[in-house]
């Protein structure tokens, strides 16, 4: 098993608020992705590299979930925040087996399956939908097959250069990603909850958080 960075995930009040803060930060248009049904929320993309994506991510008003949305979206403070202005809000690793890391690791929660569009995948989500050490743990996903997502995003010109992490609980979380075998550029530290990536962008180099 091996793990490594998927994607990012920006919480946002609505994907027109999330486009243009993306727009005003990195200089650049995100895609319009699709809607997730079971979780009732829809998104829009941006290529960071070959394999490597950031999401914006929004309830979308259309439709309804019928469990627990992912990602913590429920989360009155985690929609507060949203509505004050988009953010960095976790990140999702890929994995070449997702069942045998949830093994190791059953805080990740339950393996579902989705799709979207062309894509299938399978993805960690606990029960609650709440997100593991403030989302520095990553959630999981294992993609069905070969396509991805980035196969069908234009380039923009953007790359993801590092993830930079840090939780008072580091400690207990370094472990966790020796199990997952993660590789990739991913800085963990302890210290206050916090997410940054750093991304080289057509304006130069910018930190989202």
């Amino acid at each position: 098993m091996r793990s490594q960075i998927d994607h990012l995930v920006v919480a946002c009040a609505d994907l027109e608020q999330g486009a243009e803060w993306i727009a005003q930060r990195l200089g650049v248009e995100a895609q319009l992705g699709g809607k997730h049904a079971l979780m009732g929320t829809h998104n829009r993309l941006l290529k960071l590299g070959a394999r490597s994506y950031l999401e914006l991510i929004a309830l979308d008003p259309e439709a309804t979930a019928s469990r627990p949305r992912w990602f913590a979206l429920d989360d009155p403070a985690v929609q507060r925040r949203a509505r004050e202005q988009p953010f960095l809000l976790t990140w999702v690793a890929a994995t070449t087996s997702i069942v045998e890391a949830t093994m190791q690791l059953p805080e990740l929660g339950e393996i579902i399956s989705a799709s979207r569009n062309q894509f299938t995948w399978r993805i960690t989500v606990p029960d609650d939908g709440r997100l593991n050490f403030s989302g520095v743990l990553p959630t999981l996903i294992e993609w069905d097959g070969d396509a991805h997502p980035c196969d069908v995003l234009p380039d923009r010109g953007c790359e993801l250069l590092e993830l930079r992490l840090s939780h008072p609980a580091a400690s207990s979380i370094v472990p966790m990603f020796r199990a997952l075998r993660l590789v990739g550029a991913v800085e963990l530290r302890p210290g206050p909850i916090e997410l940054v990536a750093r991304i080289r962008t057509p304006r130069g180099e910018v930190v989202l958080k």
